[in-house]
């Protein structure tokens, strides 16, 4: 028996990223706009560096509570009250290290071996592999793409559940098309999982990237008292802080337990310097993330008004989230195109094939950049799609 053939199963299945592996292939390179991974290109606030290091200077580096400090649940549960109207307690709230964490601690709470989650798909690759990996089994169902645009089948989704069915995993505003679901999009799904038992795991990082109003719908907005509904999120996108992997879980209290128990034998608990930044992010961050949101919304118009002008690219500027996906005519093999685009235009798009099913013809880029390398960016980009 060899050395790989020594590794378990799941661990020799999961996928390597095609994000990851065009990242690794030309990163550093002079001259490069990187569209292909989702993060702005501005650097954590300095409110938020400064209490980091105001904690680690007063010596907190040490173990700390496993569901997360005190002060974040209840910074946690401030916010959701002024963003989302509800008022949640801090028992609901959970830090994890990361956003991808949260996932994994949702699919690990919720699946046995061979149950199935179903998701939507183009999708995030992450949750895919993450599903896999835990032994469940991920069900695609395809976002219909009509006239450059997105739309759910609510009937799709319905027929993919069976009885090993255990969660309805919906990412709302989504990566990578921008489709956004309606409050009736999302009462319409929360129907089918109180019909069939189901939880729902609701990503919903991008709900403050939302471009046709102050924030886009929620299930908080639909959900009722015993409703199944976990809700994994992130620090990376609002507020720069991508490279902190700092995330964080709302739940039903009663299964607060659980989800301590999975915290402690996985990371045993975020750093508390860390959880310190982003408190501070929580209470002082709310203009920085406007700021954010108004960065993102004028380069999405940049870059997609650029693109559209060509004629040769089927897409409309998506509702929500920071990613414009792309169909480009003349373009057949979206990741080889990928490496070509980046050799002859220094711009560094994600290859739609990563994306899963329905993905297969597109490119993704991530527009919340500063506004005028995009359209340095969508100029090289029309240029090149001008000599297909």
């Amino acid at each position: 028996m060899t050395i790989m053939e020594s590794l378990s199963a799941r661990a020799l299945a999961a996928p390597q990223s095609g994000i990851v592996e065009l990242v690794n292939y030309a990163r550093g390179r002079e001259g490069l706009i990187p569209l292909w991974a989702g993060e702005g290109d501005l650097p954590s606030p300095a409110f938020i560096n400064d209490a980091t290091k105001a904690s680690l200077d007063a010596g907190e580096t040490f173990y700390t509570w496993q569901r997360g400090l005190p002060e974040l649940r209840q910074a946690l549960s401030n916010y959701y009250r002024r963003h989302f109207g509800v008022s949640l307690s801090a028992e609901h709230f959970f830090a994890t290290s990361s956003g991808m964490h949260a996932i994994n601690l949702c699919v690990q709470a919720l699946t046995s071996a061979g149950d199935e989650i179903v998701y939507l798909t183009p999708s995030w690759p992450n949750i895919v592999a993450a599903v896999g990996v835990a032994g469940a089994k991920p069900v695609a169902v395809p976002v219909d793409f009509v006239d450059g645009g997105w739309s759910l089948d609510t009937g799709k989704l319905e027929a993919a559940i069976t009885a090993r069915t255990k969660a309805l995993f919906i990412n709302t505003p989504s990566n990578p098309t921008g489709w956004t679901a309606t409050r009736e999009d999302l009462s319409n799904i929360l129907a089918l999982a109180r019909k069939h038992g189901l939880w729902i795991i609701a990503d919903e990082i991008y709900a403050l990237y939302f471009y046709d109003g102050e924030r886009a719908p929620s299930f908080l907005d639909v959900q009722q008292e015993g409703d199944r509904i976990i809700y994994a999120n992130s620090f990376s996108k609002n507020w720069s802080m991508t490279g902190w992997r700092v995330g964080w879980i709302v739940a039903p209290p009663e299964i607060g337990q659980v989800l301590e128990n999975l915290i402690q034998y996985s990371s045993s608990g975020l750093t508390p310097f860390m959880q310190r930044g982003a408190i501070a992010a929580l209470e002082q961050g709310d203009e920085f993330v406007r700021a954010n949101f108004e960065r993102a919304k004028t380069s999405r118009n940049i870059l997609c008004d650029t693109l559209i002008a060509t004629n040769r690219v089927q897409t409309l500027k998506p509702s929500g989230a920071i990613y414009a996906f792309l169909r480009i005519d003349g373009i057949d093999d979206p990741r080889r195109a990928a490496f070509d685009i980046v050799d002859k235009t220094l711009v560094g798009l994600a290859p739609g094939t990563a994306f899963g099913p329905g993905g297969e013809s597109f490119l993704r880029a991530c527009f919340l950049r500063d506004p005028a390398q995009i359209s340095d960016a969508a100029s090289r980009l029309a240029d090149y799609i001008s000599r297909l």
